[in-house]
């Protein structure tokens, strides 16, 4: 009855199995990748900000446009302001040193102008222009090097997700080869030529696969679904990935398509031109076009010679402005400045050796497991050829069922030992593409 029921539920698994394959949608590798470039918001995330860096590009060069203010105020002198006059600047006969207080003006004052002012020449604001557009190429290789992230990710998941795959097959296969033998053990047991604890050697063994099975498939169904977390697509999307893997072969290193580097060059422009522009804005002055045009408005509301009386002004002229110290301010700056610049460049040979360092032992790792690859392929193949062969011999009674169970046992071994040089294979591979900027093909 147990037997049976065993049987059972590994037939409803393989129907299940089945029809869920045939309710899902196969995707390429390539298809999710092409998938993740629309949909993955870390990747809209990294467009917005280009387009953020870009609009920071267009408000500096906005700073050359000029500007144009609007500008009012009122005034109700309850005191007017006193002035002291010389007494003999109206009367030369007066002594020298003697003032009268006077107060000039009017009560109400009202002004009213509209001001323009455009930078001729200014290095802040030139230098803020160059550094917002190395700003803006740091920004799209920032874009690209994590675009490189996404692909990396979803391309590790997809191997992940295909090596599970394969071990689901693997374990399939054997659970197939248990159950048939588990029914041998059971004929030969009824023909008094098995015990019992035969059989439940035989049926443990399949319950431990099954078991396997359901773990491996969980952490299948698992890897699927951060792989659709990762492309943005829904979780609720039945899909399954391709099961064959394809061993491509190794492209020259290019080294100098590796985006750190690039980014860490970037960088390095960005902080000499940060630097240029502290140094002309501490030697080189600034000039500006400011004009303006108005009205000035005087009132009086003392009767009975109250008015209320208004009289245009208006002037245009240049504004020079040169820096003569400013507390060692800006020197402060440039020190800084050259500091970041120093360790940029160290920064820059340090990604350069860690890079081809890295390089090279993931070429020697990916080579290695190519050959493990080719040889656990033929080492699964005598496996097979062996476990066929000693259930042939256990049947004939030539072989004992330990005989069996260890050929079975060896089969496994030699599955999984394939598994792991496919998964160091591919790792190393991923690995290669990633460290010669070559991921995006």
């Amino acid at each position: 009855m147990l037997v049976n029921t065993h049987k059972l539920i590994f037939t409803l698994l393989i129907v299940f199995g089945w029809n869920t394959v045939q309710a899902q949608e196969v995707w390429t590798l390539k298809q999710c990748i092409d998938t993740a470039q629309v949909y993955n918001k870390t990747l809209q995330i990294n467009r917005n900000n280009i387009s953020i860096s870009e609009q920071r590009k267009k408000e500096a060069q906005a700073n050359l446009i000029p500007k144009v203010t609007a500008n009012a105020d009122y005034k109700y002198f309850m005191e007017l302001p006193t002035q002291l006059m010389p007494m003999n600047a109206l009367n030369p006969q007066a002594p020298e040193g003697q003032f009268r207080n006077l107060q000039f003006g009017v009560p109400h004052n009202i002004n009213a102008n509209v001001q323009l002012a455009m930078p001729l020449y200014n290095p802040q604001v030139y230098g803020a222009i160059e550094n917002t557009k190395i700003a803006n190429e740091l920004t799209e290789l920032q874009f690209q090097k994590s675009e490189e992230q996404v692909l990396y990710d979803i391309t590790t998941l997809y191997y992940n997700a295909q090596i599970l795959k394969h071990q689901i097959d693997f374990l399939d296969t054997n659970l197939i080869n248990t159950q048939k033998l588990l029914k041998n053990m059971e004929l030969l047991k009824e023909q008094l030529l098995a015990k019992g604890t035969d059989v439940s050697k035989v049926k443990l063994q399949a319950e431990q696969l099954t078991t396997q099975r359901e773990n491996v498939n969980n952490k299948y169904i698992s890897i699927l679904n951060a792989l659709k977390l990762n492309i943005g697509i829904s979780l609720e999307r039945n899909v399954t990935i391709n099961a064959e893997i394809e061993q491509q072969p190794l492209l020259e290193n290019n080294t100098a398509n590796i985006l750190d580097l690039k980014i860490i060059q970037t960088q390095n422009k960005l902080l000499n031109s940060e630097l240029s522009t502290l140094n002309k804005s501490r030697f080189l002055p600034s000039l500006n076009l400011i004009a303006s045009y108005g009205t000035t408005g005087f009132g009086y509301d003392k009767t009975p010679n109250d008015f209320l009386k208004f009289y245009p002004v208006s002037f245009a002229g240049l504004q020079l402005s040169y820096p003569l110290f400013n507390g060692t301010v800006t020197q402060r700056k440039i020190n800084q400045k050259k500091l970041e610049i120093s360790n940029n460049e160290l920064q820059s040979k340090l990604i350069s050796e860690k890079n081809t360092m890295e390089i090279e032992n993931a070429v020697r790792q990916r080579n290695i497991a190519q050959s493990t690859i080719t040889n656990t392929e033929n080492q699964i193949i005598l496996a097979k050829d062996i476990y066929e062969k000693t259930v042939l011999q256990q049947k004939q009674g030539t072989a004992t069922l330990t005989d069996v169970l260890l050929a079975d046992n060896a089969l496994r071994e030699a599955q999984q030992n394939y598994l792991a040089a496919v998964i160091d294979y591919l790792k190393a591979d991923l690995e290669i593409k990633k460290l010669t900027g070559a991921i995006k093909n």
